[in-house]
């Protein structure tokens, strides 16, 4: 016996079509994962669409006061471990 469900569905009707861009920052928890993987690599890392939220600035101070120079500008953030 084989059974098939359908996907649920949201049917929206409306006067126009939107459109548009919307921006999404990167993932918070994988931002600091990676902030902390740097350490182990010698050389520079860079990490692109950073979230710029208090975690991540708690973070860069980690690793600075750990010797790390961390750079951030407009969601990259290049961290040299040398």
């Amino acid at each position: 016996m084989t059974v098939v469900r359908e996907e649920p569905r949201l049917l929206v009707r409306g006067g126009r079509r939107l459109s548009g861009q919307v921006a999404v920052s990167g993932a918070k928890n994988s931002a600091l994962k990676l902030m902390a993987a740097s350490l182990l690599a010698s050389g520079t890392t860079v990490l692109h669409n950073v979230p710029d939220i208090q975690d991540v600035h708690t973070m860069r101070e980690v690793l600075e006061h750990l010797g790390a120079l961390v750079d951030f500008v407009d969601g990259t953030m290049t961290i040299d471990t040398r």
